[in-house]
């Protein structure tokens, strides 16, 4: 009965990365490439959790700091900083995550809904809770890091 549960069970693979200390997770799919953190252009009057953008093999992509997105403190950046760049609903962005980890396997049923939070805290970005040893990551929705607010105003000024 066990390697029946076991090959029921699925193993995903997220590309694990700290922010504010906290282990976050994406889908290893979403992922384009990991860069080290480079100057960026400032865009004037773009939106305020736009960074800048950065020329990628002749390629314009906008990059958001995930820090400013989720409401967390500043912080300088180091020789561990880094951009992950990722396709968001067909576009190419980057995030400026504080550095990124490894990449982890979990097993479907390790994989909890987010908790509720109340009305107040805006979490549709998280799609769940991975349980990897006695941590838990969050693993975010890519497609929904942005609202349709803020994809709108990305497209309507980069």
């Amino acid at each position: 009965m066990t390697e029946t549960k076991q090959s029921e069970s699925q193993i995903q693979q997220y590309v694990s990365f700290v922010l504010h200390g906290e282990e976050y997770g994406v889908p290893i799919l979403s992922v384009h490439e990991i860069i080290r953190y480079t100057t960026l252009t400032r865009v004037p009057q773009s939106p305020e959790f736009i960074e800048g953008v950065l020329n990628l093999r002749g390629q314009v992509i906008p990059v958001v700091n995930l820090r400013d997105k989720f409401g967390l403190p500043e912080q300088e950046t180091d020789r561990s900083t880094r951009i992950m760049v990722v396709e968001v609903k067909g576009r190419v962005i980057g995030m400026v995550v504080d550095e990124v980890s490894e990449v982890m396997q979990i097993h479907s049923e390790d994989i909890s809904p987010p908790p509720p939070m109340g009305t107040s805290v805006n979490t549709d970005f998280i799609s769940g809770m991975g349980k990897v040893g006695d941590k838990l990551m969050i693993i975010l929705d890519i497609n929904k890091i942005l609202s349709a607010e803020e994809q709108r105003m990305m497209e309507e000024k980069m």
